[in-house]
């Protein structure tokens, strides 16, 4: 009489074949360290950021490797190519060699840091505000 099959012996047969073939998405995302957590890679799923080879995807969806992935977060996209499978969580230089990034380079506008003001110089007066609104492009007339 054999024993009962336990989560055990799985994933012992896992390490004999080589690895799993496919994982889901969002445990890959959180894995290879591109979400902060699985839920945040579910979400981002759910509210179409993600794509799967040019196609949206659920977060229950098998990715293997070869498949690019496409990840928007506010005011870029990444472009990523899967090269090895994770199935939990592993630090960042190994997380690094389970992709290819093909992301473009950001914007030089998004690289620059904002003007800051002297520390102990206050609020900015009306007229610095303006001039800060008008770098900005802010610049609203008042309702004649």
């Amino acid at each position: 009489m054999s024993a009962p099959s336990t989560g055990r012996d799985s994933s012992t047969r896992l390490e004999q074949t080589g690895g799993p073939q496919s994982v889901r998405l969002d445990v890959w995302l959180w894995s290879a360290r591109l979400m902060p957590t699985r839920s945040a890679a579910t979400t981002a799923c759910r509210g179409g950021h993600v794509r799967r080879n040019g196609e949206p995807t659920k977060a229950a969806q098998r990715i293997a490797v070869g498949d690019e992935l496409r990840i928007r977060s506010p005011g870029r996209e990444k472009i990523i190519i899967v090269t090895k499978i994770l199935v939990k969580r592993v630090g960042a230089p190994i997380a690094r060699t389970a992709y290819e990034d093909h992301s473009p380079e950001p914007p030089p506008q998004l690289a620059a840091a904002p003007p800051r003001r002297d520390r102990g110089a206050g609020r900015p007066t009306k007229r610095e505000r303006r001039a800060l609104d008008r770098l900005r492009g802010r610049n609203e007339e008042p309702p004649s």
